[in-house]
């Protein structure tokens, strides 16, 4: 991954900027040196075509990245439109990282889980380093360095 090879993410949404969906890109553009391009396009609610012209839509959209992201909390807002487009990452073969609710208040059903192949937390390090994972198969091997005072021992 690089500037000029940025990660093409998609993150389920309803066709709404709801607070998780600002917040994944508020963490994504967090992390220095992480370069992505997002293939959602909550904004482009077809106007007419009905169902049909959603789905559409919304292939469309997963077909061009590379992941798509899902929190918890949109799949809990919409499970048959969110279901929808977990299923159609999976049948383009993309793989499928999902985050547990801000601050813990939704619970995680087994369904979500099974359709996700990581489930993270609300972490910038952690969701960048699962993207860049799961998309590209980049181990980033980034270890926490705790600083202490030995005479404190």
């Amino acid at each position: 991954m690089s500037e000029k090879d940025p990660i093409r993410v998609y993150a389920i949404h309803l066709f709404d900027e709801d607070a998780d969906y600002s917040r994944l890109f508020e963490y994504l553009e967090s992390r220095d040196r992480f370069f992505y391009i997002n293939t959602a396009k909550p904004e482009n609610m077809p106007d007419s075509g009905g169902p049909d012209a959603i789905k559409e839509e919304l292939r469309k959209q997963i077909n061009a990245a590379e992941i798509a992201v899902v929190p918890v909390t949109t799949y809990e807002r919409n499970k048959e439109l969110a279901g929808f487009q977990l299923e159609t990452a999976t049948a383009f073969k993309k793989p499928v990282l999902g985050i547990s609710s801000f601050g813990g208040t939704v619970m995680m059903t087994k369904d979500f889980m099974d359709q996700c192949n990581d489930v993270v937390e609300w972490n910038d390090r952690v969701i960048t380093d699962a993207i860049k994972k799961l998309a590209r198969n980049e181990d980033t091997a980034q270890w926490e360095v705790i600083e202490f005072d030995p005479t404190d021992l």
